[in-house]
């Protein structure tokens, strides 16, 4: 499932079960436009995993609360708890593995 997140409650709702990774993103940022589409395609082929998006602009507050200084940022958070921060693009090869690597 892949979401775009538009408030704060509906983050904390998102992240609360299972295996989560949220994109810290702006429609600026050319890296954030790359891995756009890596994210969709995972989003088709892993089941067990939730995708959320969240644009930096319009919600700083979660970035400022996980320390998002650069985008994109992937946090992967399982049942609500924050494992693993990845910065900057990653092809979908990668990006496969540290999900499999950090889950």
């Amino acid at each position: 499932m892949l979401k775009h997140i538009e408030t704060v409650e509906e983050f904390e709702e998102f992240i609360k079960e299972g295996k989560v990774i949220i994109d810290f993103y702006a429609n600026w940022c050319g890296p954030c436009k790359m891995l756009a589409p890596v994210l969709e395609d995972l989003d088709q082929e892993v089941n067990d995993l939730k995708i959320g998006k969240i644009n930096v602009d319009d919600l700083g507050e979660l970035a400022e609360r996980y320390t998002v200084f650069s985008i994109p940022t992937l946090i992967l958070i399982k049942d609500g708890q924050e494992l693993k921060k990845q910065v900057g693009f990653l092809p979908k090869d990668s990006l496969k593995h540290l999900i499999e690597k950090t889950f």
